[in-house]
């Protein structure tokens, strides 16, 4: 599953090779990958745990936000996803969450509290919560309702 939303993933950050059949395809997947998102987001608090590095929820999880905020950076697919019920507050309430996992243990979510002494870190959750706050970004851009929201 990681390996094809990594291939996803190419397809969709490739804006100018993607025919409008594509598109159409890409928007069409788009609601099952965000449904996917919101049924598995708790997965990656689960990673705060020392032995969980591995876990393969948490790491589809994870590549699930990255392919949702291109998803989310294409106009075409932008208006489909800031309507999609529910998304924008699992992103908030995701974001409340590992806010305060990162507080409760070492935080793994950011790029800055991974580094110790001179090696850094490659844990797969490394910026999930920068690519959650794009991810708010892009569904509250040019959206009034959801702006509100926030």
């Amino acid at each position: 599953r990681v390996t094809l939303l990594e291939l996803m993933m190419v397809k969709v950050s490739d804006k100018n090779s993607v025919t409008s059949e594509e598109m159409n395809v890409f928007v069409r997947h788009a609601d099952f990958l965000a449904v996917c998102f919101q049924e598995k987001c708790g997965a990656v608090l689960k990673l705060t745990a020392a032995g969980d590095a591995e876990d393969e929820e948490a790491l589809v999880t994870v590549r699930l936000l990255d392919v949702l905020c291109e998803m989310t950076s294409n106009s075409g697919q932008l208006e489909h996803l800031q309507a999609f019920p529910g998304l924008l507050e699992t992103a908030v309430d995701t974001l409340r969450l590992t806010h305060l996992a990162g507080k409760q243990a070492v935080n793994i979510f950011t790029a800055t509290h991974a580094v110790t002494g001179q090696e850094e870190i490659s844990h797969p959750a490394v910026g999930f919560k920068s690519h959650l706050i794009r991810l708010i970004g892009n569904l509250c851009y040019k959206n009034k309702e959801n702006q509100d929201k926030v």
